[in-house]
């Protein structure tokens, strides 16, 4: 990926950006934790005007300012023309690795002895059907379309019900910012009411969602350590088909390197991975569509009866019991569709559609066809479908294919698991990990270092333990099919709340879909004491791990709310602009200190509990106060027009907000962070000023050398724009303006007053305050509830990000400890 040159701020060159920005890692009172979707406020607009910034001095003056709480989530890319060409090209080598490469053994898998003519037809008819109900017609051209913002996955779908329905708790300091979309209740039907306000009321039922989400993430990611252990040990297992003779031991190991660099390549990115992955599927692929073709050609083209339903249901009903074990070796024709739905947020629902219906659905059939017609002749070649049914001459070329098709294979899985992991850390499911964006372009695309790590871990053992694909199939296939069944159960949810589709419409598909995953899942529960106890206990595991992080959040957030209020609620204003604590903090007054305070603030709204403390323990404060919010977009980079947001608080003298807009390649925190900052603090005083002028003597040239663009978007008082060439100053030279009359600043004591103050604190002394949180369990806790809380904070002492990482000058560096209970 190239490296773009990026800078915070047009007007200077001390604000590098670094590429491949990583998410904000979640240190108290500098990152916030999550990045949630705003709501943009009625009447809200940007570039209209707002309150006058130097109106009543007595209140708090940004009330009500929340021009920056706009829709800032996730959102939905479209593409179209080549862009959708090129996803859909990437998606082929991405994501159907896995249930591209299921020829190798589907047919061995299902069959224990040689095949008659007629089970042949039946299990190659219930393949053909099987594939097209669960892969074509309801994760391609259903279960996709239930997408949150672009992100999919069985936990996109429960994030996407608490939009529209009050399932789950928030942070108290942003559940007015998260964009709820929930319908009024006279757009529902009342059949639809009724589910909706059954869930909500229910705590059993939220519970039981919340629970269910998490669980599936947990197995995708229990199948994402199986299945490159399983991939690739069976593409070197296949190297026997040329030399039979190769040792357990050999087989082992050779797989644990190919492992090791399957990992060890993930930080490229997904678009370079994809981009080299695709040929060889697509070749793979091919393969296979050609090899049928000539097996029906050269063999036995009946076969092709097998697409009539009829042989389908005639097996269960002449099979009974024996068909219904045999559906466990059938359902390994489509694992990997629950990676399909969930690396949607890096491609797009487009992109699959016409890859997997223009391409590999067709290739698939046209080669389980073709195995079936050269096995109808040669029942014995059911034990290695794939190689026996190879036409003259294309041993070799084929079985290099296959091997390479098998590796990339498990690229599907561990793209799955990224993907899964960054939407659990935005609900705070999951302690905070860096996030790399590794595409400009494609925004979904993600690495995770700290998962992809342990990921390699996880199937290297896998794979020295296991040692052979027929221990490890055993183990496979269980949490596929269990996430379907969740798929199929969320979605229906989705249809009822979200697309508001009345029930009886959705019955009947529901019932169809799930009695087909439940035929599936009961027999693949068979497989449980031979080995998917495994991936099962592992899905266990992490699910527990994911809820206690959750658990442990929702009480922080309930023990932080405390602690949340408006500015006049903690400091009044006595003459000549004295500070006092409010009668609840002992109405003491609070000394000025010379100097430019910086806090670090994690909401952005009400007063940063970092400044609550350090008022009320050391009764004073700086002469000059920012309060410093990050608030991360998730789009590359911000305009720098759009970047800052700054408003005075008229309740504490000489304090201010800012609020910086970034996307995930910005960096903004750089050891000249106070320069930026004491920069655009003064560009808005100034700002002020000539918006106060324009207002009372409406003359355009008041700002002279501006443009009426410029004076335009200077309508909203709390925006800041990098584009407006600010009044000269100690750190800026007008760069060429022409000023006509005399600086608006220079008119106005009272502005004259205030940069003067705003200056002298810069140049006294910067202080950069962040805040030291530390937790305790109150007295009283049940044992239970102790251990869980325990684990809790053992996890999140050990996963928070230190003050020594910050890019800061570390003498400037003020950390205020406090400590709340839970």
């Amino acid at each position: 990926m190239a490296n773009p040159s990026l800078t915070i701020d047009d007007d200077d060159d001390i604000h590098p950006v670094k590429p491949e920005r990583a998410e904000p890692t979640g240190l108290d009172g500098v990152y916030n934790t999550r990045n949630l979707s705003r709501p943009r406020r009625s009447g809200d607009a940007r570039g209209s005007a707002s309150q006058d910034d130097r109106g009543d001095e007595g209140g708090d003056a940004d009330e009500g300012n929340d021009e920056w709480l706009r829709e800032d989530g996730k959102k939905k890319q479209v593409f179209k023309g080549t862009a959708l060409l090129w996803l859909a090209y990437q998606s082929t080598g991405a994501i159907y690795g896995d249930i591209g490469t299921s020829p190798l053994y589907v047919f061995s898998s299902t069959f224990t002895e040689q095949p008659s003519y007629d089970r042949l037809l039946e299990v190659l008819s219930v393949i053909i059907w099987s594939m097209s109900i669960m892969v074509t017609l309801k994760y391609v051209l259903i279960v996709l379309r239930a997408d949150n913002q672009g992100e999919g996955g069985t936990f996109s779908c429960y994030s996407l019900l608490t939009r529209y329905a009050n399932l789950t708790d928030r942070d108290p300091r942003e559940a007015a910012m998260v964009k709820m979309e929930r319908h009024e209740t006279q757009d529902l039907s009342p059949s639809n009411q009724t589910v909706r306000r059954r869930m909500e009321s229910s705590r059993f039922l939220r519970g039981l969602l919340k629970t269910i989400g998490v669980l599936s993430v947990s197995m995708v990611i229990a199948d994402g350590i199986l299945t490159p252990a399983q991939s690739v040990l069976g593409a070197i297992q296949g190297l026997a088909v040329v030399k039979p003779d190769i040792t357990s031991s050999t087989i082992v190991g050779t797989s644990s390197g190919i492992l090791i660099l399957l990992f060890a390549i993930q930080p490229l990115g997904l678009t370079r991975l994809a981009s080299t992955f695709a040929p060889i599927v697509i070749v793979w692929l091919a393969f296979n569509a050609s090899f049928g073709i000539y097996n029906l050609v050269m063999y036995d083209h009946s076969v092709l009866k097998a697409f009539s339903p009829y042989y389908a249901i005639h097996f269960f009903v002449e099979g009974k019991t024996e068909a219904w074990k045999m559906l466990g070796g059938i359902l390994l024709s489509f694992t990997g569709v629950e990676a399909l739905f969930a690396d949607l947020g890096a491609f797009s629902m487009r992109a699959i559609q016409i890859s997997w219906l223009g391409y590999c659905y067709p290739a698939l059939l046209l080669a389980y066809v073709g195995q079936a017609a050269f096995i109808s002749v040669h029942p014995e070649a059911y034990s290695n479908p794939f190689f026996n049914s190879v036409p003259p001459g294309l041993l070799y070329p084929s079985l290099v294919v296959a091997v390479l098709a098998a590796i990339v294979a498990s690229q599907a899985m561990i793209t799955a698991c990224f993907q899964l992991v960054s939407q659990l850390m935005k609900l705070s499911y999951c302690p905070q990990m860096k996030i790399v964006h590794t595409s400009t372009k494609f925004h979904g695309q993600l690495y995770v270092p700290f998962l992809n790590w342990i990921l390699l871990v996880g199937t290297v053992l896998v794979t020295a333990v296991y040692s052979n694909t027929t221990r490890l199939g055993n183990a496979y296939g269980v949490c596929v099919i269990f996430v379907t069944f969740f798929d199929t159960c969320f979605v229906t949810l989705v249809a009822l709340i979200v697309w508001r589709i009345p029930p009886y419409y959705v019955f009947l598909p529901w019932l169809f879909f799930a009695t087909h995953d439940g035929l599936y899942l009961t027999s693949a529960l068979n497989k449980v004491p031979e080995g998917a106890w495994f991936t099962l206990t592992l899905a266990a595991i992490l699910a527990g791990i994911f809820l206690l992080w959750r658990f442990g959040k929702e009480n922080q957030w309930r023990a932080e709310a405390e602690d949340r209020f408006r500015p006049n609620q903690l400091v009044s204003k006595g003459a000549d602009d004295k500070l006092f604590l409010s009668t609840r903090w002992g109405g003491g007054s609070i000394a000025p200190i010379r100097g430019f305070g910086i806090y670090f603030d994690k909401t952005g709204v009400l007063t940063p509990m970092v400044f609550t403390q350090f008022v009320t323990k050391f009764g004073a404060v700086p002469e000059i106060m920012i309060f410093f919010h990050l608030h991360p977009i998730e789009i590359p980079t911000v305009p720098s027009h759009e970047r800052y947001v700054v408003s005075r608080l008229g309740a504490i003298p000489g304090c201010y907000r800012l609020v910086v807009r970034h996307g995930f390649m910005d960096e903004v925190i750089t050891p000249d962070l106070a320069a930026l900052i004491y920069e655009q603090i003064r560009k808005f005083v100034v700002r002020s000023s000539s918006s106060s002028s324009a207002d009372s003597d409406n003359d355009d040239e008041k700002l002279g050398g501006q443009s009426p663009e410029d004076r335009a978007a200077q309508g909203s008082s709390t925006s800041v724009s990098d584009n407006l060439s600010s009044e000269p100053n100690a750190n800026a030279k007008p760069k060429g303006k022409r000023y006509q009359k005399a600086p608006n600043e220079l008119a106005d004591a009272k502005v004259r007053q205030e940069l003067a103050r705003l200056d002298r604190a810069f140049a006294t002394k910067v202080s950069y305050v962040v805040g030291k949180e530390q937790m305790k369990i109150k007295m009283g806790a049940s044992l239970f509830r102790r251990l869980i809380l325990e684990t809790f904070l053992f996890i999140r002492d050990n996963t928070r990000a230190k003050i020594a990482n910050l890019r800061l000058a570390m003498d400037r560096v003020v950390e205020v400890g406090f400590v709340k209970e839970i």
